[in-house]
């Protein structure tokens, strides 16, 4: 067995694989599958995939058969800055709207229904869509986008369009950061190779202090390179983001959780997240 290796396609999640040794992983026996979220999740669901950064929802849909890597999120305290719902109308008046949700995330889009049910409590018309700004929103009254996506459409979506960011929402009415991807391992894989996955892990963790030590800088030149925008928006961006799991953040995606099942888009309740260890032992917080 080795290591196949889920590779987020967003900009958010690079700092973990921007200064990857890849030439080293993949003599070891790891390989590197470009998804986005979605597919990411059923990668590592059905066993395509043994370890990647995946949805915090579809973490919480199969906790039982993964653990995750200590210390390693997408995360933000505050506003993410690239999940954005885009409205015609103020969010107070959403109620009986219609709502186009990307098909590229799963904590995304629950974490909308989660916000607009629990505290504004709306009953809102869902639409799943392939992220599409123009059709979505020709089609309804306001669309979520995520990722890049998102970005790119904030760049260049009409002055009459209210945006609005979820990690901010989250934020306001929880006091929690909002977590958006943990890095999720099979447990056959933590079984199979052990000595492999440890490698990775530090991997992975001297990428993210790295991108983290120079401020991003290096990374962003490259990102500027392939998306454009200006090197102000990308320093804010950046900035507004975390790549920690402390036990504020397990918190935050306890309640995020607690509140998915309350709404029964969990089937069943979270009662632990395992973390995978150095030592090749796992435990729960």
């Amino acid at each position: 067995m080795s290591l196949v290796i889920g590779e987020i396609s967003y900009t958010n999640i690079l700092p973990f694989f921007y200064y990857l040794d890849r030439e080293s992983l993949i003599s070891r026996g790891c390989g590197f599958v470009p998804k986005v979220p979605s597919d990411l999740n059923n990668g590592i669901v059905h066993g395509n995939i043994q370890v990647g950064g995946i949805s915090s929802f579809s973490y919480g849909e199969h906790s039982d058969d993964l653990v995750i890597f200590p210390n390693f999120s997408v995360s933000s305290p505050k506003e993410v800055g690239s999940i954005f719902l885009f409205s015609k109308v103020p969010i107070t008046q959403l109620h009986k709207k219609s709502i186009a949700l990307t098909t590229s995330s799963a904590t995304s889009i629950n974490l909308l229904r989660i916000i607009l049910k629990e505290y504004f409590h709306f009953d809102v018309n869902y639409e799943m869509m392939k992220p599409n700004y123009s059709k979505m929103m020709a089609e309804h009254d306001a669309c979520l986008l995520i990722g890049d996506d998102a970005i790119t459409t904030s760049w260049s979506k009409e002055s009459t369009i209210h945006q609005y960011d979820l990690g901010a929402l989250w934020e306001y009415y929880t006091g929690y950061p909002m977590t958006y991807a943990v890095f999720a391992i099979r447990k056959d894989a933590c079984e199979m190779e052990p000595v492999l996955l440890e490698y990775l892990y530090y991997e992975f963790k001297k990428s993210k202090e790295k991108s983290i030590e120079n401020n991003f800088q290096e990374m962003i030149q490259s990102i500027m390179q392939q998306f454009g925008g200006k090197k102000n928006f990308w320093n804010q961006y950046f900035s507004g983001l975390n790549y920690d799991l402390t036990a504020r953040h397990i918190k935050g995606l306890k309640e995020y959780f607690h509140l998915a099942y309350k709404m029964e888009l969990l089937p069943k309740k979270v009662e632990k997240i395992e973390i995978w260890q150095p030592t090749r032992h796992c435990h729960s917080v």
